[in-house]
């Protein structure tokens, strides 16, 4: 740190000391001046003076008033200006008292509005210049009445300078400031998205697999004495489910790796070019389910892909978990216009005909997905029993501000 840095580091943390060295300089700097005296004879010359007692006492009252230029700006320029012009009528010779007047109207520039800078300023300058003109004992043209002049507006002109430099510094701070809030919070926020990505991910991978192991399971503890064969098919099916549920749980964590871990598994995310997999595993945990598309050459934005395969994973698992035994399942997938509809329906007869009535949360993140993509999720019991979840999805991405319409 240099030396300027710390004089200002010091400044900052001490100003009552700072304003009493100011005002020690001043009252110097003053009582220098009341002894000395110039000549304009032939030449410029300077003199020795003894100025008087009242001066004297002057100088003094207005440097001490000076150490408290900061708490109170406005009454120390007054007190200063009032010694000044107490100075002007009765100093002869003159004492350069007005020195404490100059330094605190620079102190009222520096702390106030500018409208306030120039309506004190011209006062100041009024009265001072004036009284030194109309009452003092030197002429109205004297260099000392001009001095007076000049000084005052030395004074609130360098104040004002001085408080527009650190207005414009605070502002350019304020903005780098705002600036770094606002990237930290788009940085919070995509953080917190991504996070519940990879929740709803985590939950559709879980839910449809180990549904699928469950059903599975308790297939082969079932048949196991008397149709063994069809117990060890059920049993490798389980295994086929749970391998697939490791896989896309290891792709799904290895997103929460840090920079350094090992490379996640670089496998693309599923999509409807998948249905006839991920149908032909509900199949084989004996869930009947009849397919029907009509989106033949439409090639879909590859969230709008994954969202409808995990839609569709989510509602046949809810088949399968609340539907009953002998439930069955229809799944459409049509291209409309600039939409593609996803609808699944069911004639589950179970006991628990709603879904979101078991406190999961699968529909939640059906329709999380559906309203990040801006489009529509219905979903409810049908007549008659069962249940129908219907999405309509865009074929193209709309920003946040286009008309859904």
């Amino acid at each position: 740190m240099s030396t300027l840095q710390r004089v200002k580091c010091q400044a900052k943390a001490h100003p009552l000391a700072m304003d009493a060295v100011l005002a020690a300089g001043v009252l110097v700097c003053m009582v220098a001046g009341s002894f000395v005296e110039p000549r304009h004879r032939d030449s410029v010359s300077w003199a020795l003076r003894t100025p008087d007692t009242l001066s004297l006492v002057l100088i003094a009252l207005g440097a001490a008033a000076l150490v408290f230029r900061r708490r109170a700006p406005m009454t120390v320029l007054c007190l200063t200006g009032t010694v000044s012009v107490v100075e002007s009528v009765t100093g002869d010779p003159r004492a350069p008292v007005a020195m404490s007047a100059v330094i605190a109207l620079y102190t009222v520039a520096s702390t106030t509005d500018r409208p306030t800078t120039w309506r004190v300023g011209l006062l100041t300058m009024t009265v001072l210049t004036g009284t030194a003109m109309a009452a003092g004992s030197l002429p109205w043209y004297a260099q000392e009445n001009l001095a007076i002049f000049a000084w005052t507006g030395i004074g609130a002109t360098a104040g004002d300078a001085v408080r527009s430099r650190r207005a414009f510094v605070q502002a350019i701070r304020e903005r780098a400031e705002r600036a770094e809030r606002t990237r930290e919070e788009e940085a919070r926020r995509r953080v917190a998205e991504e996070r519940l990505r990879i929740a709803r991910d985590l939950h559709d991978v879980v839910a449809h697999h180990i549904a699928l192991v469950n059903v599975q399971a308790g297939v082969a503890a079932h048949v196991m004495d008397k149709r063994p064969d069809q117990a060890k098919e059920a049993l490798a099916h389980v295994r086929e489910a749970s391998r697939s549920a490791l896989n896309e749980l290891r792709a799904t964590v290895g997103l929460l790796r840090q920079s350094g871990d090992p490379e996640a598994p670089t496998e693309p995310a599923p999509g409807l070019d998948r249905l006839d997999e991920l149908t032909g595993t509900f199949r084989n945990a004996g869930l009947h389910i009849e397919v029907a598309r009509a989106d033949q050459g439409t090639t879909l934005p590859a969230a709008v892909d994954l969202a409808a395969y995990r839609i569709i994973q989510e509602a046949l698992t809810n088949v399968q978990k609340h539907g009953g035994p002998q439930a069955k399942a229809e799944v459409s997938v049509v291209r409309v216009g600039p939409n593609i509809e996803i609808t699944v329906l069911d004639d589950g007869s179970g006991e628990d005909q709603d879904p979101g009535s078991g406190g999961g949360h699968g529909l939640l993140g059906m329709r999380e997905r559906v309203s990040a993509l801006r489009g529509t999720l219905t979903t409810g019991p049908r007549y008659g029993g069962g249940f129908r979840v219907h999405a309509i999805l865009p074929v193209k991405n709309r920003t946040p501000g286009e008309d859904p319409a």
